[in-house]
């Protein structure tokens, strides 16, 4: 592999790979909250709320950290206006006192929130309008979880940028699964471990928390009370006891993947649970963890950051892309286990973060695993099976073009529902 592609792929990984605590949608507009609140003198009385129907989908039913269990774009953005330091990005209400959750509380009472949606024509697009006395802000975040295209101060510009699609976006269109695997054959392991041990630091921790307290519907702790505990049960259990503990407001940050936690744990936590209870090297996790990650990235970057299909999908091929390699596979293999899991589980809708979010990812590993599973064992999908194609870079892009294209109207249609749910339960 040339040195640029080299360098590439590394570029993804740290660009990709950080630290969030929550679901990054509200977290995302926490941020917007705080750098829109930095630039007022006072705490603002008036608080203006316009996203997109994407960010409204994903904020609605999620808990929102270090809040004492309360959820939506109000409480997201009232944590990052009283408690925020955007200084810290998607870590920006990681450090909230006990005091200031209970100002949070009084600051929902006693401010005035307002809550539009955006018609601008982006999937991904947060702007917050704050008002103090005399004194008004705004900051817009648009394209991803923190791509600060303006920030306005008593109507002054004082940060704007064109919106265009991130180099990073169009960086990792750009790779083949054939690439990944060599990336991953040839990586210097000094070069990628300190990102990859944040990732399995801080997701098998949270993973390690979800099946051990009461969060949302419990699914990884379901999971191993009702299965055989092999390493197959508990590459699920232990992804979507991540998931239970995120989705339910744990207080523990998750190294994400592709804008999200979910996709970050899902990529991640099999091939670790994989390579442990299998007593493979530490050298081989991380080779591993690069096809994981890298194969989710490529997956998920021509659908959008936000959309009706699942993301946890591309993440559970990702998984068992690197779980393939973990046990010896090379390009043949890893590439008919990502056609295999595509063709199972492609089309599975996303209608929201929440709690059934756990339920999604253990059942995206389950579909890795059974299309690697098909693989060694001489079955496979072939082109003209469904949106199978002949090779494993146009199956990829059926699913783009699947998710990105196809599945609009699915997404009007799931926001619609949730919306007038949300007004029959208030009526």
């Amino acid at each position: 592999m040339d040195r640029q592609k080299y360098d590439h792929f590394l570029h993804i990984l740290k660009e990709e790979l950080v630290p969030a605590m929550g679901c990054t949608e509200p977290i995302a507009v926490a941020y917007a909250a705080a750098l829109a609140a930095a630039e007022l003198p006072g705490r603002p009385e008036r608080v203006e709320i316009c996203v997109s129907s994407n960010i409204i989908k994903n904020v609605k039913s999620v808990i929102v950290p270090n809040t004492d269990g309360m959820h939506g774009l109000e409480a997201a953005a009232a944590a990052g206006i009283v408690a925020g330091d955007p200084t810290n990005k998607l870590l920006v209400i990681s450090q909230v006192t006990p005091q200031q959750k209970k100002d949070i509380e009084d600051y929902l009472k006693t401010a005035h929130f307002s809550v539009e949606e955006s018609h601008t024509g982006e999937v991904f697009d947060i702007c917050i309008r704050l008002t103090a006395g005399a004194h008004t802000s705004l900051c817009r975040i648009a394209g991803d979880h923190t791509n600060v295209v303006q920030v306005v101060r008593d109507g002054e510009v004082q940060q704007e940028k064109r919106l265009q699609k991130p180099e990073i976006e169009k960086q990792a269109a750009e790779m083949e699964i054939c690439d990944i695997v060599a990336f991953a054959d040839e990586v210097e392991i000094p070069d990628v471990a300190p990102i990859l041990d944040r990732q399995i630091t801080c997701n098998m921790d949270i993973a390690q928390e979800g099946l051990t307290r009461n969060y949302g519907a419990r699914i990884g702790q379901v999971l191993l009370a009702c299965r055989e505990p092999s390493v197959y049960t508990k590459a699920k259990a232990y992804a979507a006891a991540a998931s239970d503990a995120r989705m339910g407001g744990c207080e523990k940050p998750v190294v994400i993947n592709s804008g999200s936690g979910n996709q970050g744990i899902t990529a991640s936590v099999p091939v670790i649970v994989y390579a442990r209870e299998l007593g493979l090297p530490q050298e081989k996790l991380y080779r591993a963890l690069v096809v994981s990650n890298l194969t989710t990235i490529h997956l998920k970057q021509g659908i959008g950051p936000l959309s009706a299909y699942c993301g946890a999908i591309s993440a559970g091929c990702g998984a068992a892309a690197g779980i393939t390699y973990l046990l010896g596979g090379g390009y043949e293999q890893v590439a008919h286990t990502v056609v295999n899991a595509i063709a199972i589980n492609s089309g599975v809708i996303c209608d929201g973060a929440k709690a059934s979010c756990a339920a999604k990812i253990a059942s995206a590993v389950e579909a890795g695993l059974l299309g690697m599973e098909m693989y060694r064992q001489g079955s496979e999908f072939v082109g003209g099976d469904g949106i199978v194609s002949k090779g494993v870079e146009r199956t990829i892009r059926n699913v783009y073009r699947l998710a990105a294209q196809g599945m609009r109207l699915t997404d009007s249609e799931i926001i619609s529902i949730m919306l007038s749910d949300q007004q029959d339960h208030c009526s």
